[in-house]
């Protein structure tokens, strides 16, 4: 792969300017706030650049040494050579990751949004999997989850779960899960032992600071009213439950799970909030793609994306044609595997379109 060598003089050159900014101790509080971010978006690139400027001089100098007439050194030089090779290949592949644009959402949290689809009760059960197996993986890496609201099936599992995931990279790990679950199992209640396929819908948003979307009070309709539970039980004597809809886009959010109204109508704004800027995004998205949608990251939740065999024990990914047979781990939240995959091939992707 071809990189201008304009580019990274440039970046370097920004990221010399940019050093020599904050060690004069000058700078007032947001500005250093601002040219400490930009530095350090720029000194991976800067150093992924100084790496691939040493392996290739090492190379440079230990091809002249294969030229040499002892048979010892020429040899040493040929072994060393060929190690420094691999090195360069790898490195240059880094700086290549390193230089292309990266979606401002990655570092984001996220609102994970699971609903049981096509399968009834055991659908439900199934979106319960779904949510256990994220809630575990988050876990893993030291990531919060705070439930904001639940539909609880009466089978168990739910009809809809929506809960915010907060922590280092959320969504740079967690967007590509996006899309139509299928499960196929024998269900606990079927006694002739057949097995069913049934499905859940996951959609993976990023979190919008208020910053990022300004909502207007008189594009709001805001309806107060009793909480109820299954069946229409009663659950709350007080006006506590929210339901906000958003007038120019017609998006509804309606939020119970709180006996307070204060904290319901803090919650529904912030899905409300997410889900305007999730639609900015995908719209700009659209711009910027034209007809090309990436494999991997199209985000379109009516795409089945993976199907997860019980009898089999295998889960597949039918994006990138990936069957891992560690379905009970991967269920335990045990999901590095697959993710990593899935980044790499959406990697793998986007330096494609750099060398076409």
């Amino acid at each position: 792969m071809t990189i201008a060598p304009e580019r990274i003089a440039q970046i370097e050159a920004r990221r010399d300017e940019l050093a020599a900014q904050m060690a004069t101790g000058d700078l007032p509080g947001d500005r250093f706030v601002a040219v400490s971010k930009e530095y350090a978006e720029l000194e991976p690139v800067a150093a992924a650049a100084g790496e691939v400027r040493r392996l290739r001089a090492e190379s440079e100098s230990l091809a002249y040494m294969t030229q040499d007439a002892d048979d010892d050194l020429r040899a040493m030089a040929l072994e060393e050579l060929h190690a420094n090779r691999q090195q360069l290949d790898a490195a240059e592949r880094a700086l290549a990751l390193a230089l292309l644009p990266r979606d401002a959402a990655d570092e984001r949290a996220a609102m994970l949004e699971i609903r049981a689809g096509t399968g009834g009760d055991e659908a439900a059960l199934f979106a319960g999997d779904l949510f256990r197996m994220y809630q575990r993986y988050a876990d893993n890496r030291g990531w919060r989850v705070e439930l904001i609201s639940a539909s609880v099936s009466d089978a168990g599992g739910y009809k809809e779960v929506v809960a915010s995931v907060t922590g280092a990279g959320v969504f740079a790990r967690l967007k590509f899960e996006s899309g139509v679950h299928r499960v196929q199992r024998v269900p606990a209640t079927e006694s002739g032992g057949r097995i069913h396929t049934s499905a859940a819908t996951v959609a993976v948003l990023p979190e919008a600071e208020e910053v990022d979307v300004q909502i207007d009070d008189k594009d709001l309709r805001i309806d107060v009213y009793r909480s109820s539970g299954p069946g229409g039980q009663s659950v709350n004597t007080t006006d506590s439950a929210v339901r906000i809809t958003h007038l120019p886009t017609g998006l509804v959010v309606i939020q119970q799970d709180e006996k307070s109204q204060h904290k319901n109508k803090a919650k529904a704004l912030k899905v409300l909030r997410t889900r305007l800027y999730e639609a900015e995004r995908a719209r700009l998205a659209d711009e910027r793609a034209g007809t090309r949608r990436s494999m991997v990251g199209s985000g379109d939740r009516s795409e089945r994306i993976r199907t997860y065999n019980f009898p089999q024990g295998r889960v597949t990914d039918h994006r990138i044609n990936l069957t891992l047979h560690r379905l009970p781990e991967i269920l335990e939240g045990e999901m590095e595997e697959l993710i990593g995959a899935l980044i790499a091939q959406d990697e793998a992707e986007r330096l494609a379109t750099l060398d076409g």
